[in-house]
């Protein structure tokens, strides 16, 4: 996900966006530890996505 595509949400999208990268974290983590995780890079990717999202939701509510 890109930032500018990140931008053009609305808060109420970016609220809900940020909770459903925090749910497939979750589940990309469960699967790390239970040893079913293929590709790692998904974990890093999803951090990132979630700070961008946060990012920009902090500036839309300032």
């Amino acid at each position: 996900m890109k930032a500018s595509e990140v931008k053009g949400l609305s808060i109420d999208e970016l609220q809900k966006k940020c909770q459903e990268l925090n749910q497939e974290l979750f589940s990309v983590k469960f699967q790390l530890h239970t040893g079913h995780l293929e590709n790692t890079a998904r974990l890093s990717q999803l951090k990132k996505d979630i700070a961008r999202v946060q990012t920009v939701l902090r500036e839309k509510q300032a």
